[in-house]
């Protein structure tokens, strides 16, 4: 057997290759062009000011110049604003901040705030110190704690045979401490580190501290100027190694903290302009440019961009005027090239000559799938993943190189209005730095995110080379020559690669020979229409020639001459190299759009893709290639017949590594859903495909009809999936091998048609309806129907109960003092049960991009301001866990006019409730069996092009979910094939459609008034009636007077109208209930705790507790008044319960103060003066008088309890009661009584993390947006 050899040298070159994008070639030529004098920014997840390569730029200077975050998750408010006394402070987390004596603070005021960790954390990050701070923080305390309070509780039960009434209650107490610490260990959740920030100005700048200690001692934590000031940045702590800087806004009001919130936006900026002057091979493209880090993904979405970070990142592009922007994010947007932040953007471009690069997409392989802004955004440059053989060895540890090729995933164009969409390609991978806090050095990543910032290096270094040579080309010049100069790799379509790799050395040269060309800074637009290319795909369009007025208008730069203008005189020839495309010879352009006139015949072209081009050359230098190009692409698509049925195989296909096959079909009139099914002919070869298909509609996203399949095809075996279809339409079918496969594989597949079509697109159902009824008709083959409908979910609709506009701060003002405004909408809202809800605005969801609003951001809050969750533009994304309860939305929106604003104030908002379990409606095949309710619909075979009727009864009442009502509506879906296929094609197709779910077949069921309860029986009605007859006008008038003026008692603090009432009515029950309420609501309840007592003793003497006993025990009352009887027992009981547990509470409150007092008796302490003994026996005696009526854990009696234990000094029971009373009302008052508690039974690391949560649960204020 022959040895392995062994190399000796490993590629670093494939870990980030510099090599195929002629970037490394260019770097040997002109090593001070390394992007030196360039300003890249990196708008992204942020960038780690601590991550391998990120210090300094080749030529010394710091590496990143600013780091902001412009989504606002960062954001602490500072208004609070406080002087110290004697160096302290209390911070806003309850702890005590020690000023350190060295701080300079001429004014002598701070401005403080608080901050959870986790708020800024990323998700991984949060799920290793969650793990780390349990097993050294919680587990060894808690283990320690539970094992002792066994041990206790074994000692007792083995010293005491016999137990007296003392006994008995210190045994619960030893018994709570285990049940408690096991509960607390099940409830166990941890609040994270809890920061308190101090902001003060040192008569020069604003500094900022973070309680990094978690103990108030400010001495051993960093203070740190804004980022742009001195490059000040600091970690969090050792074990999370997160590193922190701030920026301080609004007179210092607000303060940033500004972290990564993931590893993704280190790695770009490192592919970008990472660098290792020891270790060159791990430098980015361009080591010498210099890093604005801007933060775009909200850390409160899980990293997504939004509109207000975007527009604020752009701002901050313009301000420290960035040759480049690398963006590696994006989304399917509705619509291409229009939108808000594509405005901005724009803008920036055209005005402000930023070179826009961005990430295509990984969305591939159908066509079309382009992201926003990178693939649709005519401003932008999209680039498209590709990979090398030597990523493949380097990165991939593949065991043999492949001919490179694009990655499978790579999205691609055309953009839906005809656009390339994909303009170039870079390297789609490396394995470059990521943030300290992953705990690792470097990560290998791929996706466009990872070619554009390649790219995005590779420009740069053109840019810092053309700029040292004096020439400032425009971002469409800059684009141009990359486009021009690209190399197009052979077996790469053009809607993968674009134009093809970027070629650095290549697009330098282009730059500096046709510097002085008087076209050589002009941009051109062209557009089709409202298109910018021609795109042919659905049958309609192909059925014969069509004609196309294409304009062409010159873009100058911002700020050219009028005579540069009036002078441009280009004589332009235009060339087409197919024959199905004619169009004019030569087009004389001048300061305008001028249109021609193209036309394109594709009759006669064989079935699948065809792509070509119009060139316009200029006549004078065709050696500068094409200033502009219109792309034309048609599709041909397949027809399939009913003689084939429905059916389009493809027998023993050969496919390669990587290797794409794209079938367009029409769909046949009727059809529902497609069937592929892949059957593998190689015995020796397991093979990964990918199976993708996408509708396009107008003004939809391709997700919105995508399905997408990754799936492993065994050895000679097979294997099926299903997604829906739109009839009449062309669908594209994608089968891909997976780029890494290895060897050849040979497969047969085919692709069928199914149709069940319903008479209606969606299901509308008016609960006073009763029956609603729907058609089903077979339109291809025979099929099984079954139909069935589940509603899965209930819709509240919400009105704002406020909407607040105004202007923003300093961070949103675009060039020329453009202000942008807010408005702000609050909904309210009732949770009637523990459930999952998912918010979202009907009107702006789904938009992003495309929104012709500048953002949109919701916060859902609970009853005490503790942020629960957030959501943008994809609502589905936000689904929440809420318990019971009220809760409040704050609805941010943003727009330059604040007109349009005004606009949504009354913008319904809705909450879709998730039902806890499906509830379906009955389905029947007559009207008849409907109205009787009988006999429901069965299955069905309904032979080709016939239909069967089907009749839906209403929900009953007592099916209705608990809180909607009238307005609210209940959503599901209808499936009505029986076969699993069938039913599986009539899901939510894609796990890429996270964004833009939906039902094949949605149903909407609309709600109406619950029926109406009779209160009372009419027999009762008449007795009532003539017992009122039996009273006196006047003795109701006294009654009437009196129960007005026991309700006004509360209200006032005197005695005399109880003295009043008691002369007429001393035996009234409610009278004296009322006077004890009154005296134990007071502010000085404690001075008049006597006076507590002697009222709860009248209550309770007023009350025959002999007669109500004997009433609890009856099992029937056959009185005629029965029902009269035990509402007023009901009320006597409740009364007095009532004032035991008052009189209870007053007793132990005296004992308390005495307690505290340490023996020193208080001349305010009502009865117990003289006789504290006394007073122990009373509480005694009450506790036990409260058990013969009622259970400790009753809500009435839980205070009681509670303050019986602690003057027990019984900790634990009195915990057990605290922990009940938090249940019933989480106030911070009673969260603190159960802290205390901890503290005295020394449970040390219980009182930490319950400590920690209070500024959680209860913050000060809503968290700004």
């Amino acid at each position: 057997m022959a040895a392995n050899c062994i190399e000796d040298t490993f590629p670093f070159h494939g870990l980030l290759p510099k090599k195929e994008t002629g970037a490394a070639s260019f770097l040997s030529r002109y090593p001070e062009y390394d992007g030196r004098g360039v300003l890249i920014a990196i708008l992204d997840t942020g960038v780690d000011p601590g991550a391998p390569g990120m210090q300094i730029t080749s030529d010394g200077k710091p590496k990143i110049v600013d780091i902001i975050d412009t989504t606002g998750s960062g954001d602490v408010n500072m208004s609070t604003v406080v002087e110290p006394k004697d160096d302290i402070v209390l911070g806003l987390s309850g702890r005590t901040l020690k000023i350190p004596t060295t701080w300079i603070n001429p004014s002598g005021k701070y401005h403080i705030g608080v901050k959870n960790g986790y708020e800024f954390f990323p998700k991984a990050l949060r799920e290793r110190i969650q793990k780390d701070r349990r097993e050294k923080l919680w587990d060894p305390a808690h283990r320690a704690a539970l094992a002792e309070a066994c041990r206790k509780q074994e000692e007792f039960d083995s010293t005491h045979t016999t137990l007296s009434q003392m006994d008995k209650l210190f045994k619960e107490e030893l018994q709570s401490h285990t049940e408690l610490l096991t509960s607390l260990e099940k409830k166990y959740s941890d609040p994270g580190p809890v920061y308190d920030c101090v902001l003060w100005h040192d008569g020069v700048t604003w500094r900022a501290c973070v309680d990094t200690s978690e103990c108030g001692d400010l001495s051993g934590c960093t203070v740190l100027r804004s980022y742009r000031e001195g490059q000040d940045y600091a970690s969090l702590g050792s074990s999370e190694m997160l590193n922190y800087s701030v920026n301080i806004y609004d007179e210092g009001n607000t303060l940033c903290i500004v972290t990564s919130g993931g590893a993704h936006g280190t790695h770009v900026a490192s592919i970008a302009a990472g660098y290792f002057p020891e270790e060159p091979e791990r430098s980015g493209v361009a080591p010498g440019a210099q890093i604005l880090a801007i933060k775009i993904g909200d850390t409160r979405l899980s990293t997504m961009e939004t509109g207000t970070g975007l527009i604020r990142a752009m701002i901050e592009v313009i301000n420290y005027k960035c040759d480049l922007v690398n963006y590696s994010y994006g989304e399917a947007t509705h619509w291409p090239n229009s939108g808000r932040i594509c405005e901005v953007i724009n803008e920036a471009v055209l005005k402000h000559n930023v070179i826009y690069v961005s990430s295509a997409g990984n969305n591939g392989p159908c066509l079309s799938t382009v992201g926003c802004p990178g693939g649709t955004t005519s401003s932008v440059i999209g680039v498209g993943a590709y990979v090398t053989p030597d990523m493949m060895i380097a990165e991939y540890s593949l065991r043999e190189k492949l001919p490179a090729n694009q990655y499978t995933w790579s999205s691609r164009g055309p953009s839906t209005d005809g656009a390339l969409g994909v303009s170039i390609s870079a390297p789609g991978g490396a394995i470059a730095s990521v943030p300290n806090w992953t705990l690792r050095g470097t990560q290998l990543m791929n996706g466009t995110s990872m070619s554009s910032p390649n790219a995005c290096g590779g420009i740069a270094l053109v840019l810092s080379g053309v700029k040292s040579n004096g020439i400032r080309p425009t971002a469409a010049a800059v684009r141009r020559a990359l486009e021009n100069t690209a190399v197009k790799v052979e077996d790469i379509e053009v809607f993968a690669q674009g134009h093809g790799i970027i070629q650095v050395d290549k697009a330098y040269d282009y730059l500096i020979q046709h510097a002085s060309l008087p076209t050589s800074n002009l941009g051109f637009t062209v557009t089709v229409g409202n298109q910018r290319g021609i795109y042919l795909r659905d049958p309609v369009q192909i059925s014969s020639p069509s004609d196309h007025g294409v304009g062409v208008e010159p873009v100058f730069p911002e700020n050219t001459e009028n005579t540069e203008r009036i002078s441009l005189q280009l004589h332009l020839s235009l060339t087409c190299s197919t024959p199905w495309v004619q169009c004019p010879s030569h087009l004389e352009l001048m300061n305008q759009c001028r249109h021609v006139n193209v036309r394109v015949d594709p009759q006669g072209l064989r079935e699948g893709l065809h792509y070509t081009e119009i060139c316009g050359y200029d006549v004078k230098d065709r050696a500068t290639g094409p200033l502009f190009r219109v792309p034309v692409t048609v599709i041909i698509p397949t027809k399939v017949t009913e003689s084939s049925g429905y059916e389009v195989p493809f027998n023993d296909v050969h496919f390669r590594p990587g290797q794409i096959r794209r079938h367009f079909i029409t769909v046949p009139q009727g059809a529902s859903w497609a069937e592929i099914t892949l059957t593998s002919h190689s015995a020796d070869v397991s093979s990964k495909f990918v199976l993708h298909a996408v509708h396009l509609v107008k003004q939809k996203a391709y997700r919105a009809n995508e399905f997408y399949k990754f799936s492993s095809l065994p050895e000679k075996g097979a294997l099926t999936e299903v997604f829906p279809v739109l009839p009449g339409r062309t669908v594209e079918v994608c089968i891909a091998r997976w780029w890494a496969s290895l060897g050849d594989v040979t497969i047969d597949y085919s692709i069928s048609f199914h149709g069940l079509t319903c008479s209606t697109s969606q299901l509308h159902i008016h609960a006073s309806e009763g029956i609603s009824s729907f058609e089903v008709l077979s339109t291809l083959k025979y099929e099984d129907i079954s139909p069935s409908i589940n509603l899965k979910n209930w819709v509240q609709p919400l009105r704002p109960l406020s909407a607040k506009t105004r202007p923003l701060g300093s961070r949103d003002v675009l060039p020329n003092n453009r202000q942008l405004y807010e408005i702000i909408l609050t909904y309210n809202f009732h949770q009637p049960k523990s459930g999952e809800v998912t918010p979202s605005c009907p009107l702006l969801c789904e938009l992003l991009y495309e929104s012709e609003f500048d953002s949109q951001l919701w916060m859902l809050f609970d009853q005490n301001k503790r942020l629960m969750g957030s959501g943008d533009a994809y609502p589905h994304q936000y689904s929440l866990k809420l318990e019971k309860g009220d809760y409040t939305i704050r609805f941010q929106v943003r727009h330059e006019q604040i007109s349009e604003l005004d606009r949504l104030k009354d913008l319904p908002f809705v909450i879709s409730h998730r039902l806890s379990s499906t509830l379906s409606l009955d389905v029947f095949e007559t009207q008849r069996n409907a109205l009787l309710g009988k006999k429901k619909a069965n299955t069905i075979t309904l032979p080709p092009n016939c239909s069967q009727p089907f009749f839906v009864t209403s929900l009953p009442d007592d099916k209705i979910p608990k809180g909607a009502g009238p307005g609210c509506y209940l959503t599901g879906s209808l499936t009505v094939p029986k076969s699993e296929y069938g039913k599986k094609a009539g899901q939510a197709a894609s796990k890429r459609q996270g964004k833009f779910k939906k039902d094949v077949l949605p149903v909407f069921y609309h709600l109406i008034p619950s029926p109406n309860k009779m209160k009372n029986g009419g027999k009762e009605k008449e007795k009532d009636g003539e017992k009122e007859k039996e009273k006196d006008v006047n003795e109701e008038f006294a009654e009437a007077i009196r129960d007005l003026k026991i309700q006004w008692m509360t209200k006032l603090e005197t005695n005399t109208v109880y003295d009043e009432l008691k002369e007429h009515f001393s035996l009234h029950l409610p009278l004296h209930v009322t006077r004890l309420h009154q005296l134990d609501s007071e502010k000085e309840r404690m001075k008049r705790l006597g006076e507590i007592l002697a009222a709860a003793d009248i209550v309770i003497s007023h009350i025959d507790q002999v007669a109500l006993a004997v009433y609890l025990t009856m099992k029937t009352d056959p009185r005629p008044d029965a029902a009269s009887i035990k509402s007023d027992m009901e009320k006597q009981k409740s009364s007095l319960i009532d004032a035991l547990c008052r009189k209870g509470c007053a007793l132990a409150d005296q004992l308390l103060q005495l307690q505290e007092q340490d023996g020193a008796i208080s001349g305010e302490v009502g009865s117990t003066e003289d006789d504290p003994e006394g007073a122990f026996k009373s509480l005694a005696d009450t506790f036990w008088d409260v058990q013969k009526w009622a259970d400790l854990t009753d809500t009435k009696v839980l205070m009681f309890a509670y303050k019986h234990a602690l003057v027990n000094k019984m900790y634990g029971r009195a915990l057990k009661y605290a922990s009940k009373i938090v249940e019933d009302k989480p106030s911070k008052e009673n969260w603190r009584n159960c802290i205390q508690l901890m503290k005295s039974l020394g449970w040390t690391h219980c009182v930490s993390f319950a400590e920690n949560w209070l500024p959680v649960m209860y913050p000060s204020d809503f968290t700004p947006f």
